[in-house]
């Protein structure tokens, strides 16, 4: 007779691990995209404790740092992350991203070592995926604005826009644009932004590039109508509502509107980890606080620091209207 054997329990037991492992990543990448950070890196310390070598987790990390502009521990988590899995384009583009705003606040002799850094981990990150079109986009925003000492140059930025236009042809025409303006050609850069929305199919994101471009052009009524045109276009990330707030509110324009944005983006159900739910309080703390509301303003500031009890410069506000 045949002895009887129990049948193997390992890819049971291995089903498991896999479905506790993604459950482990989702809910620190969901507290983040609420808005959550204090919540979200709770969740990661404790993940990591478990498992050190995670390269997703110490990923969410960064973009957790990142968002409360601690700029050296976004480094050091999206370092541990690229270490882990050094083949992850994204992963390299973050820690590019990382090193870009340490150096903007840095000295000039650190922030030399840190853009060429910036442009290494860019690089690295389009040679991992060609078709990582944020990454395209940063290394050719990177070849515009550094020197050639560093790596930069706009030929290096247009080879980038021709790259982007087979795969992202409103990507491209924002970088021609960017380039154009760079250049003082301001007509050429407004057809190119123009020409950005247009190939893009009418997304909001690039009405507000172009209610960008007129705002540093100082033409605010022009300004004015491409925020409102980007109100009605096509919205593919929910985080259009808060960048359209905050030009309005860099313009010293329209605050009303600039607060209905900002209410409807915290009162909807798709909050996004690009534009922190802590983020957006503040930023309606501070309007608020510019149209003479302090306790309203202090009631967003403390809403912000519920989420994100580290935020420096909604701990300063609130100081600030609290006196």
């Amino acid at each position: 007779m045949k002895k009887w054997t129990p049948p193997s329990v390992l890819p049971l037991l291995l089903a498991l691990v896999l479905v506790a492992g993604s459950a482990a990543a989702e809910m620190p990448a969901q507290s983040l995209s609420q808005g959550r950070v204090d919540v979200a890196i709770a969740e990661l310390r404790d993940h990591l404790r478990a498992e050190p070598k995670d390269a997703e987790a110490y990923h969410l990390l960064c973009r957790a740092y990142y968002s409360l502009q601690k700029w050296d521990n976004a480094i050091s988590a999206a370092q541990k992350a690229v270490a882990f899995e050094p083949g992850n384009s994204d992963y390299h583009l973050w820690l590019g991203r990382s090193y870009g705003e340490k150096a903007e606040h840095s000295s000039w002799f650190a922030a030399i070592s840190l853009a060429r850094k910036v442009r290494s981990e860019f690089e690295t990150a389009v040679q991992l995926n060609a078709r990582n079109v944020a990454a395209q986009s940063d290394l050719a925003e990177f070849y515009m604005e550094a020197p050639s000492f560093l790596g930069g140059g706009k030929d290096k930025a247009r080879a980038q826009a021709q790259r982007l236009s087979t795969m992202d042809p409103g990507a491209a025409h924002w970088v021609k644009a960017a380039l154009a303006e760079r250049d003082h050609d301001l007509p050429v850069a407004e057809s190119e932004y123009r020409a950005a929305i247009q190939a893009s199919g009418n997304q909001a994101q690039y009405w507000l590039s172009l209610a960008s471009f007129y705002s540093r052009r100082n033409r605010l009524d022009d300004m004015e109508e491409a925020v409102n045109r980007a109100s009605t276009a096509e919205v593919n990330k929910s985080d259009v509502w808060v960048d359209a707030a905050e030009i309005l509110y860099r313009a010293g324009r329209n605050f009303p509107t600039a607060i209905q944005f900002l209410r409807r983006y915290l009162d909807s159900n798709n909050t996004v980890a690009d534009a922190p739910a802590f983020q957006a309080h503040y930023l309606l703390g501070a309007i608020l606080e510019k149209q003479g509301d302090k306790q309203a303003a202090a009631g967003e500031y403390r809403a912000a620091l519920a989420m994100a009890h580290e935020f420096s410069l909604a701990q300063q506000a609130l100081v600030r209207v609290s006196r």
